[in-house]
Parts: structure tokens; C-alpha cells; sequence
């Protein structure tokens, strides 16, 4: 088991801060005297003034408090580097199409844009899926793998989150690469059921392609992987976006329905369409019923907090300080 901080820039910030207070207090600060006029018959009879012992006791265990309390704040935690745990058999890479029309939207009474709803809809999925690793693959004129396949589902909707159209080119619809890079993410699982959900509004443009969807899709069937498409978009293919000079604007946004029949058929998943919000989100619901099956599997770099494990000590510092003031250093 190690130990990691969670927020190690505070310990940059807050570290330099306690060695200059703790050098202030031995360096240049003074305690306070007071003379009296008996203070001499005092002393002679064997009273003395404040003791040095208390004084450096109580400054220990104030500045060990304070310590610790620098180290608590950067929030220490063990990492367990390997642990055994139960998972469902599902690893799932869900593949999202950031290309410019992915701005649209398809309801007048809902004006999200298709990204948005897209963003929304998979972070829900996540938060349901907590046994079963997720990564995420982003594709427009290029495709990227964002997150690779995780349990630290925290992580993994903070990117969903940030996901902004224009972090890759969006002036064209690399689909086949996009989903070869889902599938490679997948290649090495040993996992009973791999699956791709792949969602796009548009249709793929040969000259992005760097992969040819149909090589993508004798990939995933060489390696055994579901492919799950939800073709995003009206049956009519309208679309609606929002201009800043003339308001609401319908556009023609086509789709290409039959490749993302022929994706999910022949790889044994299935093709949904997404007409609007509502829709989006029954499609996730439905996918979300995928058979699980229950395997052991290694998970690695787990966290615990190491907080709880170690409060009591501060507790103890700043009870045994007060004791010794209050009951016995009271009248020194």
C-alpha cells in the first residue's frame, strides 16, 4: 500500500506557509513579560517564572497538529496497487461524433443541441454501468481515444463533461476510423462482452477516412465486438440551428441509416434512431439492459482515503495540549 495526495498542489502552497509562521514563532517572536515589584522575594523563595519545559511541550504539539492538518487538507490516500473485485463482463467504449452538426437540434419544445443531449445522456449511462469499465472515443475530421476503458467513473464524467465541439476538427465525419479506434481500445479485453456504442447525426466523409467503415466493421467482427449505432436525427433528416441574425433555421442533415444498420447487424448489435432528447435517452435505457455476467477481474490503482485513519491523532495532539494547560502547566 502507498500513500498519495489527491490535492498535492495544496501541500506546495500550503507547506512554505507553515515554515515561515513556525520560523516567525522561534525566530522573532517573544513572550510577553510582566514585572512585578515582589518579583525578586519571589524568586529567592524558589517561585519561577514561566517554564521553558511548557513552553516547548505545548509548542510541539500545537505545531504537530498544525502539520498534520497541511497534510489532511491535500487529502492523503492509500493506492492499492492491485486488488480483486467483482465486475460485470461488460467492457464498453462508447464512440461520440463531435463533428459540426452535432451544434443542431432536433426539437422545437427542447432546444439543447445534439452534443449536449449526447453529453447528458452518456454521463447518465456511466453513473448505471458502475461494475463495468467505460472508455470514450471522439471523432469528427480526425478520431481520438479521450478516456481509455476505466472503473474511476468520476474521472470518466468530468471528460464527458468538458467535451466541447472543436477539440478536433469538426468539418467532417471520420466514422470508420472513429469506430476502428473504439474497437482497438477493446482488442485486449478479456472481458465476455465487449461492445461499442457509436453515435453520429451525419454521414462519413471518404476524404477524413484514414479507415474504411467497412474495414472497421470486419475488425470488430474478427474480435468479437457488439457494435451498438443510434443514428441521431429526424426521419425526415431536419435539423434545427439557431442563427444570431435570423433565429431559428432549418437545415438538411442527412444520415446514412443503412451503414449504421450494416455496422450493428453484422457485428450483432443493433441500430437505433434518436429523433429527440426523449428518444436519446430510452436508447441508453434500453442498451443499459444488456446481459451481465459477474467475473473477478484486477483493478488497478485503487484509492482509499487515509483521512479517517489518521484524524484521531490530531484529536489526540489538541486534547493532550488543553490537558496540559488546563490541569497541569494551569499556574506556570
Amino acid at each position: 500500500m502507498l500513500l498519495r495526495f489527491a490535492y498535492p498542489f495544496l501541500l506546495w502552497v500550503l507547506l512554505p506557509v507553515y515554515v515561515l509562521v513556525l520560523v516567525y514563532r522561534l525566530k522573532f517572536y517573544r513572550y510577553p513579560r510582566y514585572i512585578f515589584p515582589l518579583s525578586s522575594q519571589l524568586a529567592a523563595a524558589g517561585f519561577s517564572g514561566r517554564s521553558s519545559l511548557r513552553r516547548i511541550v505545548l509548542f510541539v504539539l500545537r505545531a504537530a497538529s498544525l502539520l498534520l492538518l497541511v497534510v489532511f487538507a491535500a487529502r492523503p490516500q492509500w493506492v492499492d496497487e492491485r486488488s480483486i473485485v467483482n465486475v460485470n463482463g461488460v467492457d464498453i467504449v462508447i464512440a461520440l461524433d463531435v463533428s459540426g452538426s452535432m451544434q443542431a437540434f432536433d426539437d422545437l419544445n427542447d432546444r439543447r443541441t445534439r452534443i449536449d443531449v449526447a453529453k447528458k445522456e452518456a454521463i447518465r449511462f456511466v453513473e448505471k454501468r458502475t461494475s463495468d469499465p467505460i472508455g470514450l472515443v471522439l471523432f469528427g475530421a480526425d478520431a481520438i481515444s479521450r478516456c481509455p476503458l476505466t472503473l474511476d467513473k468520476s474521472v470518466l464524467k468530468d471528460i464527458i463533461g468538458r467535451i466541447e465541439l472543436g477539440v478536433i476538427d469538426p468539418n467532417a465525419t471520420a466514422l470508420g476510423t472513429g469506430l476502428a479506434v473504439a474497437v482497438s481500445r477493446l482488442k485486449n479485453s478479456k472481458a465476455k462482452s465487449r461492445i461499442v456504442v457509436l453515435l453520429t447525426d451525419g454521414v462519413p466523409s471518404p476524404e477524413a477516412e484514414r479507415i474504411d467503415p467497412v474495414h472497421a466493421i470486419d475488425l470488430a467482427k474478427q474480435l468479437g465486438i457488439k457494435v451498438y449505432t443510434i443514428g441521431i436525427g429526424g426521419e425526415r433528416g431536419v435539423g434545427y440551428i439557431q442563427s444570431p441574425y435570423f433565429g431559428i433555421q432549418s437545415q438538411q442533415m442527412p444520415l446514412n441509416v443503412a451503414l449504421l444498420e450494416k455496422i450493428a447487424r453484422e457485428t450483432g448489435g443493433q441500430f437505433f434512431r434518436a429523433k429527440n432528447p426523449a428518444d436519446m435517452r430510452a436508447i441508453y435505457d434500453k442498451i443499459d439492459q444488456l446481459e451481465k455476467t459477474e467475473i473477478e477481474t484486477n483493478l488497478f490503482h485503487n484509492y482509499y482515503e487515509a483521512f479517517l485513519h489518521f484524524i484521531w491523532l490530531v484529536f489526540l495532539l489538541i486534547a493532550l495540549e488543553y490537558g496540559l494547560r488546563l490541569f497541569v502547566w494551569r499556574g506556570m
